[in-house]
């Protein structure tokens, strides 16, 4: 009997170490093993020696990815090189630009003002935010193939709501198509070099107001600066800097670890940044900077991309996907209403569609792109999945139906969405029960 309990205690202290010694763990989601939550350890492997191939042959220089099940981590793995002109293998607590990986976390925290009062989803957007007040829309000329050398516009027929914004229906683009030279003359092109020297958030958002829209306010869905704008509404109703509003309503209360979800680079945190790769000539891959690595300047004039700006990690996404998942909680804290995550993963569009149906849902809520149509473009997720991903080639899914959340994190400009693709199916085949 003593010898049992002391093989007990033992057990329980060797426990006790490993979860101790595995710290990106614990800010995660729990661990355990896949047959417990339905799925195949070794139906998961076909995972492993995908995710290596592509690295070996040169698609990306790294990956990071989880994969959670009924809100238990059953596979976290890293492939490949954080950087690989300095050998540093990839780490589980690799931070990365998250960028449009951003947009639903800003509607979240959105959201929790929407809870508290400080809007309505119909609210005219001029009513906390007077430049908006007015809008004008671009009328394009006939077209034999080369861009306008001038532009008309019109008054709108009604003024971009709230609601529009959430749902990119507000007519605001990041400047592409007809509006390039318009955005690259305001200094606004995504991708140009800044024309511009902007001085906050504020300003931006300023400046976007004075620009044409794309199109009538809730007519189409145009994929643009509008989270960028309600992360500065978020500002303005809150009364405190974005990046506090952030940490205060969402990352502190969902248990995010200390600040490695944020706008902000810290200096002790910056040798965990993965670096960024393209694929140059010949298809091999070379380093290149996306955006200034010491954004600690940018963050001295408080300018914040609440449409791609964050930093952050796999675990702490998976705990925001989670809490998604869960109807607005985890471990206890509830950060939204069900009512509220049942609204922002809706369809909000009627019968029009999102542009990006071949690698996310065909139906767009308030931050989520939402899968509702067989037959077209899905593949193996359940209808209902909600996704999203960044230009940097990180991507999530969130399936209520299984209950599951799949993240592959890389950092890569270009290419195609076929990785990620395939790592959703590997994983959607593990499911066994």
């Amino acid at each position: 009997m003593k010898i049992r309990l002391l093989l007990k205690f033992k057990a329980l202290l060797v426990l006790s170490v490993c979860i101790h010694s595995l710290p990106c763990f614990a800010q995660g989601l729990p661990i355990t093993q896949p047959e417990r939550v339905g799925l195949s350890s070794k139906r998961l492997t076909l995972i492993d020696g995908y995710m290596q191939s592509v690295v070996e042959e040169g698609k990306i220089s790294g990956a990071v990815v989880l994969i959670a099940r009924r809100g238990k981590t059953v596979y976290f793995k890293t492939f490949g090189w954080m950087d690989i002109e300095t050998n540093r293998a990839m780490e589980k607590d690799a931070l990365f630009r998250i960028a449009s990986m951003t947009k639903p976390i800003t509607c979240t925290v959105a959201m929790t003002l929407y809870e508290e009062g400080l809007f309505l989803l119909n609210d005219p957007v001029w009513k906390y935010i007077p430049e908006f007040k007015d809008p004008r829309v671009l009328v394009l000329p006939a077209s034999d193939g080369q861009e306008p050398e001038s532009y008309q516009t019109i008054p709108a027929e009604g003024e971009i709501h709230v609601r529009h914004l959430l749902n990119h229906t507000s007519g605001i683009s990041y400047g592409n198509g007809p509006h390039d030279r318009i955005y690259r003359d305001a200094g606004l092109k995504l991708g140009d070099p800044p024309r511009r020297e902007l001085t906050s958030t504020g300003d931006l958002v300023r400046t976007l107001a004075g620009l044409p829209l794309l199109h009538q306010p809730g007519e189409k869905f145009t994929y643009g600066y509008s989270h960028d704008v309600v992360g500065y509404l978020i500002e303005v109703l809150d009364g405190a800097p974005m990046d506090v509003s952030y940490r205060e309503r969402l990352f502190e209360p969902l248990g995010m670890k200390d600040k490695d979800t944020d706008f902000i680079l810290s200096d002790e945190k910056r040798d965990r940044l993965a670096s960024v790769y393209r694929h140059g000539k010949g298809g091999k891959l070379e380093k290149i900077q996306v955006r200034p690595e010491n954004s600690n300047s940018l963050s001295e004039k408080r300018i914040f991309s609440g449409g791609g700006g964050l930093y952050s990690t796999i675990s702490d996404y998976a705990r925001f996907c989670q809490m998604i998942l869960n109807g607005g909680k985890l471990d206890g804290v509830r950060i939204l209403s069900r009512k509220t995550v049942e609204l922002m993963t809706t369809n909000s569009l009627g019968e029009g569609y999102a542009p990006f149906r071949v690698v996310s849902g065909d139906k767009y809520g308030y931050g989520l792109y939402i899968r509702t149509e067989r037959g077209v473009y899905d593949e193996i997720e359940s209808m209902g999945t909600l996704s999203g991903g960044g230009g940097l080639k990180t991507r999530y899914w969130i399936d209520p139906e299984e209950q599951m959340i799949c993240i592959l994190m890389a950092q890569l400009r270009g290419g195609n969405w076929l990785m990620h693709h395939k790592f959703r199916n590997l994983a959607y085949q593990a499911i066994v029960n």
